[in-house]
Formats: C-alpha cells, sequence, structure tokens
C-alpha cells in the first residue's frame, strides 16, 4: 500500500494554513510542516523531508518563488512544489513553473481539488494541463530567435512530434488518436523526453519547448490539424 503523502504547507496567513491543514488531515494526508515566511518553508523543508510543499507566492522575508528555488536547486529528490496564489494566470506562477513548480492553485480551491492536487504532484504528474500552461506561456515568454536549437539534439524526430504536440495542449489520449499509437507508447514517449532533457514534469516540458523555439506563439494546437506538413504515423 502506498504510503500517505507528507505536506509542508508555506503560507503567511494562519487561516489558509489552518484550513489546508484540517482539509489533508481528513483525507489521511500528513502535513508534517508548516512555515510563515519563505526562509521558514526552507527550512521546514530541509528538516522534514516532504513529498509535497504547498507555497504561497507572496510571502515576507523570501517569496515563494525565491524559495522554490532553493528547495528545487541541485537535488533529484526535492519534493514537488504546488503554488498558492490568488489570482489566476499571475506572472509569478509562469515563473515558478520554470524555477520547477509542478503546479498552482488558487486559495479559494475546493477540498476535493485540494486533496486531488496533492495525490497528483506526489504520483509524479503535472498538475496542470498543458493547454492551461500553454496559455501561461504564450502569455509571459519572449518569441525565441531560433526554431529548433541543439538543446534539443538529443531528441528522436518522434520525440520531437511528441513533444511539439504535447507544448499545444494535446493530452496523452489525443496524442495517442492523433498519432495513432497507444497510449501506453505515448506515456513511453513524454517519459523518455523528460529524461533526455533533465525536466520534471509535463509543465517543463511545455516551456522548454516555447522557450527553446520549438513551438512558437500562434501555432495550430488542435487535434484537427497537424502541426506541420509531411509528418506521418509511425
Amino acid at each position: 500500500m502506498t504510503a500517505s503523502p507528507r505536506v509542508v504547507i508555506a503560507d503567511d496567513q494562519l487561516l489558509v494554513r489552518t484550513g489546508f491543514r484540517m482539509i489533508l488531515a481528513a483525507d489521511g494526508i500528513d502535513v508534517v510542516g508548516e512555515a510563515t515566511t519563505g526562509a521558514e518553508a526552507v527550512d521546514v523543508v530541509h528538516r522534514t523531508r516532504p513529498d509535497v510543499v504547498l507555497m504561497d507566492i507572496r510571502m515576507p522575508e523570501l517569496d515563494g518563488l525565491a524559495a522554490t528555488r532553493h528547495i528545487l536547486a541541485g537535488t533529484e529528490d526535492a519534493p514537488r512544489v504546488v503554488i498558492l496564489t490568488t489570482f489566476d494566470l499571475d506572472h509569478y506562477v509562469y515563473s515558478a513553473l520554470s524555477a520547477g513548480a509542478s503546479g498552482f492553485l488558487l486559495k479559494d480551491v475546493t477540498p476535493e481539488h485540494l486533496v486531488a492536487a496533492v495525490r497528483t504532484v506526489r504520483a509524479g504528474d503535472a498538475l496542470l494541463a498543458p493547454a492551461i500552461t500553454r496559455r501561461l506561456v504564450e502569455r509571459f515568454t519572449a518569441p525565441a530567435a531560433v526554431a529548433v536549437p541543439r538543446d534539443l539534439s538529443a531528441l528522436t524526430p518522434r520525440e520531437l512530434e511528441v513533444l511539439r504536440l504535447l507544448a499545444r495542449g494535446l493530452s496523452n489520449a489525443e496524442l495517442a488518436g492523433f498519432l495513432h499509437l497507444s497510449e501506453a507508447t505515448v506515456k513511453t514517449h513524454v517519459a523518455r523526453i523528460l529524461a533526455k532533457l533533465g525536466l520534471r514534469d509535463r509543465v517543463q516540458a511545455v516551456i522548454a519547448a516555447y522557450e527553446t523555439g520549438l513551438v512558437s506563439r500562434g501555432d495550430q494546437h488542435t487535434t484537427g490539424q497537424p502541426p506541420s506538413p509531411g509528418h506521418r504515423a509511425g
């Protein structure tokens, strides 16, 4: 049986921390620490080694973005970080995703969604749907100067195609249907892309596709329109 997720809640509002702790505890999720500042969050995470950190983006001393970078820097077994914010599509959220956070939640999240989010990121999945991530990326990234940089040279043509489609918002099921592959094969391609590029999850893959120039703002991203002519299933 899989052990219950261990969570740290970092937020300077007592009511937020108390409410989240009660919701998680009611579902059997262990809150192993709390923090009221970014600096305290870094210390608590290092001491308790949680699976998931719920991180407020705006805190005293050290903000949530800087704290996220400290927590995730140079550590293979770092916890998953979920950003808490009161603003949808806040530019801080994009910066946090770029720093390695696995998604974000609005503070008025429902109890069911909060619990599901913690369990989702603990399992290694990104919390944001690719389409939501794409909207964030298109809003805040600068257009890249090159089409396919050397950074992506480790990927096979098929992996580049999968990354291109993933970045345009297609789910695994949609990728499988578009490429005439099984979902299991698509998952294998995605896993290899993440491993080769040293990425934590699909959120970072979408960001990488835009920031390296593989995908540009305004490109087609629906299942009914191929990414470019000449692609075949295989």
